[in-house]
């Protein structure tokens, strides 16, 4: 009887192994954005320190760089608009 039970769960443990690595690619993928959109964050700030953006540039940049965070996080951008304090 095991081995009737081990042939009819097989499909069902392939299809679960599938639906894990694809999560796992997922969030694989969602911290190397992560990641990205920090590191471009760390560039924004050292080029305004420099001197080669205005606070402008900085303030729009930062603010969609923010936004995209949040959406990575899975945050609406919309729900705490402003709270960055930049």
């Amino acid at each position: 009887m095991l081995l009737i039970d081990d042939l009819l769960m097989a499909p069902v443990r392939g299809l679960l192994f599938v639906v894990r690595e694809i999560a796992k690619a997922a969030e694989e993928e969602s911290a190397a954005d992560e990641r990205t959109v920090m590191a471009e964050l760390a560039a924004l700030h050292r080029a305004l320190d420099s001197g080669q953006l205005t606070e402008d540039a900085f303030d729009t940049r930062e603010a969609e760089l923010l936004e995209k965070l949040d959406r990575l996080h899975g945050k609406d951008p919309g729900d705490d608009a402003g709270s960055h304090g930049s």
